[in-house]
């Protein structure tokens, strides 16, 4: 299957590193034109340097996905560039990991903090939703569009000390099916991917005995690649699946709960 994206223009939030890199890689190679949008301007410019060098039509953009000005100033110097959005890729994300509450002895001995849950909603939901409310007007220009958000797994299924991820990634399907009500008629269709243990930076600075059980969790035998969910995004934001709309498309190795 020939994924042809030719005078399509993609934004790529969290583009700079670990899978919105290689998701800007995979949708360049398809042919688009690509605004990276990451906060981190110097890993941001370095991919967007890299994947130009390749002869692809990559950008970089600095974008806080928290701050409203910024998004919509990110929009404005993308349409500058490109002349326009017909692809949004939510897919920034950041992690804070704490237990709710904290018992040691029976005691109390720490928790979650406010800020490590703000922290979390700011860039994984409320920023999804900054986003996408800034990029549709966009999107309508054009005559319809594709979107894609970042959930998880563990939006399914939770995950120990994960309260506010997990939160933003459940939450995130939430939006996903609302938008795709509400905008289907606009000939733009809103999906989520829902990725599995993935191996990125993030999870390299794990300790070898929690990879080999996240490993042995997964059927296939395998963390998956960031070009695995590069690939999911590509097809997702393709006019392949432009009868697909609303769907939660898990990118997790057939991952299951206790096996």
């Amino acid at each position: 299957m020939h994924i042809d994206l030719t005078q399509r223009v993609a934004v790529v939030t969290g583009g700079a590193n670990g899978i919105g890199r290689a998701t800007a890689h995979r949708l360049a190679r398809s042919g688009a034109h690509v605004a990276i949008w990451d906060l981190a301007s110097s890993p941001g410019e370095a991919a967007a340097t890299m994947l130009a060098s390749e002869g692809l039509h990559v950008q970089f953009v600095e974008a806080d996905v928290t701050q409203r000005a910024s998004v919509d100033a990110a929009v404005s110097a993308t349409i500058a560039l490109f002349g326009g959005i017909d692809i949004l890729i939510n897919n920034a994300g950041i992690t804070r990991d704490a237990q709710l509450v904290k018992v040691k002895d029976g005691s109390i001995a720490g928790g979650m903090t406010d800020d490590e849950f703000d922290a979390v909603v700011a860039v994984n939901l409320k920023g999804v939703y900054t986003c996408t409310q800034a990029v549709v007007p966009e999107l309508l220009k054009r005559g319809g569009g594709r979107i894609v958000n970042a959930s998880s797994v563990v939006a399914l299924n939770g995950n120990f000390g994960q309260t506010n991820y997990v939160a933003t990634k459940a939450g995130v399907i939430g939006m996903t099916q609302v938008w795709a009500r509400e905008l289907g008629k606009q000939n733009i269709t809103v999906n989520a991917i829902a990725p599995g243990f993935i191996a990125t930076d993030m999870t390299a600075k794990m300790p070898a005995s929690a990879l080999a059980a996240m490993q042995s969790h997964t059927p296939v035998g395998r963390l998956g690649s960031p070009e695995d969910v590069a690939n999911a995004y590509c097809f997702l934001a393709s006019d392949f699946a432009a009868f697909i709309n609303g769907a939660v498309l898990t990118v997790d190795g057939g991952l299951v709960i206790g096996t």
